[in-house]
């Protein structure tokens, strides 16, 4: 196994609306959209699709949902051995897109919050050359990290907010880190540039800054690689984060340089911009 994706799986609904809804208001719905997601998902999909032999470690229910998710990872290519089901509902995800591709998002954590990392999980892991671990619990990531041969981390604001200490037993684990600009500011409390600073001293290899329209930046403790990128009308980003995550790495897993790695993250999250849904 090349990689194994560790994190969350929901059916996303995704709704193209004209704008957000204010409170005693209606807001019509243009389009209704439903789809597999979640941090977990998304990037296994999108990691099978760049050519890596991907599994998945996440929690469905035994519903239709879960039924849902379950054949569309066989189908996809994704090896489904780490995906564990439970009797309780399939997490869910209500997302509202505007006219310019914002979201708001509500979620329904359903089965995700079942999941644990046990025996069975950690040796799903440990056979694999490298884990990358989403937007989950601390429950989940301490034990990932621990395990984990090569690890990528893209904590998402849920786990970004913890802050530097609390996460440090992760973040010393981490080869390659994810964030956007909210992120940064959330996990370490500082400026961009102090920021990373911090994460380079605390010894992270590899740092990758996404901002958006603005494109994304590579840093180490040596080198800064930047790449912009041209300004998309963007119809939907969900999930663009983790098809950037994917893309990057597996260009990265091959040994190419971190400018040909960033030029594919973002052809990934490109192609996912320009339609509903993260997969």
């Amino acid at each position: 196994m090349d990689i194994v994706s560790v994190g969350t799986a929901n059916i996303d609904f995704i709704l193209k609306v004209p704008s957000f809804v204010e409170p005693d208001t209606e807001m019509n719905i243009e389009k209704l959209h439903l789809s597999p997601g979640g941090s977990a998902l998304n990037f296994a999909v999108h990691a099978t699709r760049n050519g890596l032999k991907t599994g998945i470690i996440a929690k469905v229910g035994l519903d239709y949902f879960g039924d849902i998710i379950y054949n569309r990872l066989k189908d996809e290519g994704v090896d489904i051995k780490g995906l564990s089901r439970t009797t309780g509902s399939t997490g869910m995800a209500f997302i509202s897109v505007d006219g310019t591709g914002r979201r708001s998002i509500y979620s329904f954590i359903g089965a995700n919050k079942e999941l644990k990392i046990g025996k069975r999980e950690i040796e799903y892991i440990s056979r694999a050359d490298f884990t990358h671990l989403g937007g989950t619990y601390l429950e989940i990531a301490f034990p990932v990290a621990e395990h984990a041969n090569l690890l990528s981390f893209a904590p998402g604001a849920l786990l970004a907010a913890y802050g530097v200490s609390t996460l440090r037993p992760i973040l010393q684990n981490t080869d390659v880190l994810f964030l956007n600009e909210h992120e940064l500011k959330l996990l370490t409390g500082k400026s961009p540039k102090e920021g990373i600073n911090l994460l380079i001293n605390e010894g992270i290899p590899l740092i990758v800054i996404t901002r958006g329209s603005k494109g994304a930046e590579v840093y180490t403790e040596k080198d800064v690689v930047k790449y912009k990128v041209k300004e998309v009308e963007a119809l939907d980003t969900t999930g663009a984060g983790d098809a950037f995550a994917a893309g990057f790495i597996a260009s990265w897993t091959k040994g190419e340089s971190l400018n040909s790695c960033l030029k594919r993250a973002h052809e990934c999250a490109l192609k996912n911009l320009k339609k509903l849904g993260a997969i």
